[in-house]
């Protein structure tokens, strides 16, 4: 079972993203945003690592060895999707849909 807090948390943040029309008005084609997205390890990558602590684009970038443009696009699609969000200029933590995604489905495929 879910805890309260938790339930709270998603319910927050659903309608912080729906009021700031972030979610596509097609629930399909978010799917479809979302499946494309995680299907890049590098992203699932950057995803587990905002998991355990907000980073910048430059930490990302050095952990990961991406120069500018690549950072920018793993980055740019991980926020579109609402998986990460940007906090201030440049740093970067995972989102309720992030962590949704870690514990529903990338959990159940590491062995």
């Amino acid at each position: 079972m879910v805890d309260k807090d938790l339930m709270q948390r998603r319910q927050e943040w659903f309608e912080k993203v729906k009021k700031e029309k972030k979610l596509k008005e097609n629930p399909t084609e978010d799917h479809k945003a979302g499946l494309m997205t995680m299907q890049n390890p590098v992203r699932r990558n950057i995803l587990k690592s905002l998991s355990e602590k907000k980073m910048s684009f430059d930490e990302l970038k050095n952990k990961f060895d991406l120069n500018d443009m690549q950072a920018k696009l793993h980055l740019d699609m991980l926020e579109d999707t609402l998986y990460i969000e940007k906090e201030g200029d440049s740093t970067y933590g995972i989102t309720v849909r992030g962590e949704a995604f870690l514990a529903n489905v990338e959990s159940k495929h590491e062995h």
